[in-house]
């Protein structure tokens, strides 16, 4: 399913998700990612909701993002809030939602200029 048919100039989008795959731009990924409004795509060590731990969201505090859109893989499900308390303390707010849906909030985010980060989790297809 394509979702974003134009690029912004310097601004990450989400392409396209197919199953077992995301595309950020031209470039697919078959793994969980973190995707920053601007910058480097970094693979996300998790597959599932349940692999998460503290670290993973703590490792967010890098981008200083206003926003994480949390893709919790094919259907919602969210995660106890201690494991992102931290991004809390900081007062960085995070939705979850299925990465689909993730996913094209993240792309009207970027377009009107917010610091959002995608943290999206991809199961094998």
């Amino acid at each position: 399913m394509k979702f974003q048919p134009d690029a912004l100039d310097g601004v990450n989008v989400i392409a396209r998700l197919e199953p077992g795959r995301i595309w950020v731009h031209q470039t697919p990924f078959q793994s969980s990612l973190l995707v920053p409004w601007r910058g480097e795509v970094e693979a996300w060590p998790a597959q599932a909701p349940g692999e998460l731990t503290a670290e993973h969201f703590e490792r967010l505090l890098a981008w200083s993002p206003e926003l994480v859109v949390f893709g919790s893989g094919e259907r919602q499900r969210f995660v106890h809030p201690s494991l992102y308390s931290a991004l809390i303390e900081r007062r960085i707010g995070i939705e979850t939602m299925d990465t689909a849906a993730a996913a094209r909030t993240f792309n009207v985010l970027v377009t009107e200029g917010r610091r959002v980060l995608g943290a999206f989790l991809l199961p094998p297809a």
